[in-house]
């Protein structure tokens, strides 16, 4: 028939005018929806309903392997070609999951997992949506003035068949189990399938992931002093820490370590001053003893606010950064 003709033509069509190629199950979707869906896409992918023989024959036309194709249709009920030149294959299942939207169970449908209704307190006013709800297995009761669920309970298996009133039910108590939409069987990109289970990624799950796997080697890399680009600033720095501290502690006098030598000294000596009969001291230095025991006596204020009162190995830090570091030799030389 001509029109067979037509649709295997269109299908080689779509299948030649991407990277991505993939098989959806529109199976559930109503016609309503299925419609707006297709024209949301339309712009970054192409979508044609056709039955499997043809599919078949243009998928062979276009020299892919048919067990790929059979690969791929393994899951779907109703299954639809996809085409598109802007997408991988993971931004597709991205794509297509945003179509995805739960709806009330109808009698017939299967459990796609374990349907569970939580002890809860509906916010529904009291009337026969009560013995509704015993009837289909849910204890309910009236309770401060609201319907409220007795006890959490299991409705449903995995698998299990809706019956009667069940699915209404929970539809109005805010449980809408049946997902529908275009659900991404898997993809075709390079000559390599995806199954939809290794497209799935929590993307924000994964940028932390990676955040923290960068920080991890980062640590590693200057723990065992390895010197690249990134890490250089770090090591450095870290050297010419330890390179004043060393020169600090040996008494070793330059234009960097004289500051922090003569501040310990000054500190030494008030101690010892502090110790001595105040007759024995001149003026200038009873003041400097007094102007120190004022700055231990706001002490605690200072602790409350920690945050805004740098420490004395910050001030170090700080005045060894406005000096600068020329290495070893300006350290000891």
């Amino acid at each position: 028939m001509p029109w067979k003709k037509d649709t295997v033509a269109d299908l080689v069509s779509l299948l030649k005018s991407g990277d991505t190629i993939a098989v959806i199950d529109i199976h559930g979707v109503p016609a309503g929806a299925m419609i707006g869906m297709r024209k949301d896409l339309r712009g970054s992918m192409k979508i044609q309903v056709a039955k499997k023989r043809l599919m078949k024959i243009a998928w062979e036309e276009c020299g892919f392997k048919a067990d790929d194709l059979e690969a791929l249709y393994k899951s779907a009920v109703q299954p639809a070609l996809v085409s598109t030149a802007n997408l991988n294959s993971f931004a597709l299942f991205t794509e297509l999951k945003k179509t995805e939207a739960g709806r009330a169970a109808k009698e017939g449908d299967v459990a796609p997992y374990q349907i569970v209704v939580e002890k809860m307190d509906t916010g529904m006013p009291p009337g026969p949506i009560v013995g509704d709800l015993n009837s289909v297995g849910i204890p309910a009761k009236i309770m401060g003035g609201s319907v409220q669920i007795q006890k959490r309970t299991v409705v449903l298996e995995e698998g299990e068949v809706f019956e009667g009133e069940l699915g209404m039910m929970l539809s109005k108590i805010g449980i809408n189990p049946i997902v529908t939409g275009l659900k991404l069987c898997g993809t075709l990109e390079d000559g390599v399938l995806f199954e939809p289970s290794t497209l799935d990624i929590d993307y924000e799950q994964f940028n932390s992931d990676l955040i923290s796997y960068a920080a991890g080697a980062f640590n590693l890399a200057c723990n065992i002093t390895w010197f690249t680009s990134q890490t250089m600033p770090t090591l450095v720095a870290k050297a010419s820490s330890e390179a004043l501290a060393v020169a600090v502690e040996a008494a070793v006098v330059n234009e960097t370590t004289a500051p922090h030598i003569i501040g310990r000294a000054n500190r030494a000596a008030l101690g010892i001053a502090g110790s001595l009969s105040a007759d024995a001291l001149d003026d200038e230095l009873a003041a400097m003893l007094g102007a120190a025991a004022s700055a231990a006596a706001a002490a605690p204020a200072a602790v409350e606010d920690a945050s805004a009162a740098p420490t004395e190995a910050e001030e170090e830090e700080e005045e060894e950064e406005e000096a600068g570091f020329g290495g070893l030799g300006d350290l000891f030389g």
